[in-house]
């Protein structure tokens, strides 16, 4: 069995070895030719997977190591008996950590505390739901907004849109990209005050009117048109990264496996493979809280040993015309729980924020 994948997907070969001979093609450069005698096809986000990729093939199953799946004809490959699988949740975490960071060092640069702030949350799913737990954990006021679960769970505490954009300071995108039904997120709004942060997809959030937008604070991850960013939107950004949000090794990692085991379902063998991943690089902190010190304060000197966004906004912002080769040579990040911290002269209520972060506690004096 012939198996093409992204070489970007981590541990690729070794999950899919055991499965037949594995083929590795950039994803941008994937063409109907290195498919044509494929079974399987192993993708990310940057790879259209359609009629155009797949007619002359036999591919019988495609998965894509994302959560997101607006670049596969879904309904294509149904009509043609093709499997399918997604790594739904795999990086959720992953973006929510972004979001914290993010979070974090914008109240930094613009000299205000988060509890003094409503978080609007716009997309509940997977990753907005962690965002949402993260937030409410660190003392920020939340509001969310998600039609299509609205409709079918009916649940209390979500706002309309109209609301949610009228009393959030921060507004922060976790939708997928559809353009068509009642709840179509392409061009989803057109922000005009606060903070606005978008990790979920480009196209949600009309570029060009971003440029002439009267904002508080931009903070951009995902771009229409990617790799072709506008640089002058860049530029305009608090913060800009190559679509790294869910970069973390942990969540990529976790893509791998269950796609793998999704193929692995559709074959009809047994899921044997396992990864092991290497050690933290930030296994252990020693923290000391120095009297009076902010709560907010000793979060974010925590999170930014861990994880320093701002490492990411500097090599986009150094050549963003490499937005391809920054995403493929991202430096491995690893995730809160990786580090455990040994803390002293901690309060009770930081202790509780830390742990809700999922930072494992050694010590607490």
């Amino acid at each position: 069995m012939k198996i093409v994948a992204d070489p970007n997907v981590p541990y690729i070969h070794e999950a899919f070895a055991s499965l037949g001979d594995v083929t590795l093609v950039p994803g941008r450069q994937l063409t109907a030719a290195h498919v044509s005698d494929a079974d399987l096809l192993l993708v990310r986000s940057v790879t259209p997977v359609n009629a155009a990729l797949l007619d002359d093939s036999r591919v019988r199953f495609v998965a894509t190591a994302t959560i997101g799946f607006d670049h596969v004809d879904v309904a294509y490959l149904a009509a043609r008996g093709i499997g399918f699988a997604t790594a739904a949740g795999s990086n959720a975490n992953s973006v929510a950590e972004y979001i914290i960071a993010t979070l974090f060092e914008l109240a930094h640069r613009k000299n205000f505390r988060l509890r003094d702030k409503t978080l609007g949350v716009i997309g509940v799913g997977n990753v907005g739901t962690k965002v949402v737990h993260y937030a409410r954990a660190i003392g920020i006021r939340v509001l969310t907004n998600d039609p299509p679960r609205q409709r079918t769970e009916n649940l209390s505490d979500f706002v309309s849109l109209d609301r949610l954009i009228a009393e959030a300071d921060i507004l922060t995108l976790h939708v997928p990209l559809t353009k068509t039904g009642p709840d179509a997120t392409f061009h989803l709004l057109e922000p005009c005050h606060g903070i606005v942060i978008n990790s979920s997809r480009g196209a949600v959030l009309d570029n060009r009117c971003l440029l002439a937008a009267k904002l508080d604070g931009l903070v951009l991850d995902v771009w229409e048109n990617e790799p072709h960013i506008l640089p002058e939107l860049l530029a305009k950004s608090d913060l800009g990264t190559p679509h790294i949000a869910g970069y973390s090794f942990d969540g990529k990692v976790n893509g791998t496996r269950l796609i793998y085991e999704a193929a692995c379902r559709h074959l009809g063998v047994a899921a044997t493979w396992q990864p092991v991943l290497p050690a933290p690089l930030v296994p252990r902190l020693k923290i000391t809280v120095m009297p009076g010190e902010d709560d907010e304060d000793v979060l974010r000197r925590i999170i930014r040993q861990v994880y320093d966004i701002t490492g990411d906004d500097a090599r986009l912002r150094a050549d963003y015309r490499r937005f391809d080769k920054l995403r493929a040579e991202y430096p491995v990040r690893r995730e809160f729980f990786n580090t455990e911290l040994e803390l002293h002269h901690v309060t009770t209520t930081l202790r509780e924020k830390l742990t809700a972060l999922g930072f494992r506690l050694a010590g607490v004096r």
